[in-house]
């Protein structure tokens, strides 16, 4: 499942609770989507953080290690 289509089915669950509530199925797969949900951004962030790279650690410096 792509993450839109993931996150459309996440906001129908998410209508149909607050207008008449949701099956105990409804409520399983409610979690379940919100967890592959939750992963997902948590291993593109972690991406994201390795790809970081510190160019100078060197903090002595009186502009906190940035240079011009």
């Amino acid at each position: 499942m792509d993450i839109d289509s993931l996150v459309q089915r996440i906001n129908e669950l998410a209508r149909k609770a607050k207008a008449e509530g949701l099956t105990e199925e409804e409520t399983v797969e409610r979690a379940n989507l919100r967890e592959i949900y939750l992963d997902n951004i948590r291993r593109n962030f972690r991406q994201q953080l390795d790809t970081i790279e510190i160019v100078d650690e060197d903090t002595s410096k009186g502009n906190g290690g940035l240079t011009h």
